[in-house]
């Protein structure tokens, strides 16, 4: 038997933003409010860590529209609530056709109770191409209450 021992090479981990899209470069983001020092961007770059907040109570809408059609693998979501006791329910969905037609990705609720439970934390795997338009709607509370729409980070790859 011939035998000879190698040297391991060090696993090369990537930072987890490494093969994010750089969304400043390839959409556009429109936004149905923001308060103003909580701007969508704040949710957007990883640097940032204060998030976006909506400026108005009820259902709120953030709309990709990518300058060329994307395949997404994966779609990361990050959700606070320090104060409210609340039901939220979020909504993804793509469109293929400019935002003519949409199918939905996932819809999910989740009950916050803070302080022992303040974040939601999603991360989807997919395997969408062709994605023209991506859509994310807030519903910040199901019943209706005058809570805000909030988003930490989100992130697509």
């Amino acid at each position: 038997m011939r035998k000879r021992l190698i040297t391991p090479s060090p696993a090369i981990v990537p930072p987890p933003d490494d093969d994010c899209l750089d969304l400043d470069r390839v959409a556009s983001v429109d936004v149905t409010s923001e308060e103003k020092d909580y701007g969508i961007e704040g949710a957007l770059v990883s640097e940032e860590k204060r998030g976006w907040r909506a400026g108005d109570s009820g259902t709120q809408t953030i709309r990709f529209l990518f300058d060329e059609p994307q395949r997404l693998r994966r779609i990361s979501l990050l959700f606070e609530e320090n104060k409210l006791k609340r039901t939220q329910e979020f909504v993804l969905r793509c469109s293929s056709d400019g935002g003519r037609s949409f199918r939905d990705i996932v819809r999910q609720q989740w009950n916050f109770s803070p302080p022992e439970t303040n974040s939601e934390s999603e991360e989807f795997q997919v395997d969408l191409s062709d994605v023209a338009v991506l859509e994310l709607i807030i519903v910040p509370d199901i019943c209706g209450g005058m809570a805000r729409a909030s988003l930490k980070s989100l992130r697509l790859s």
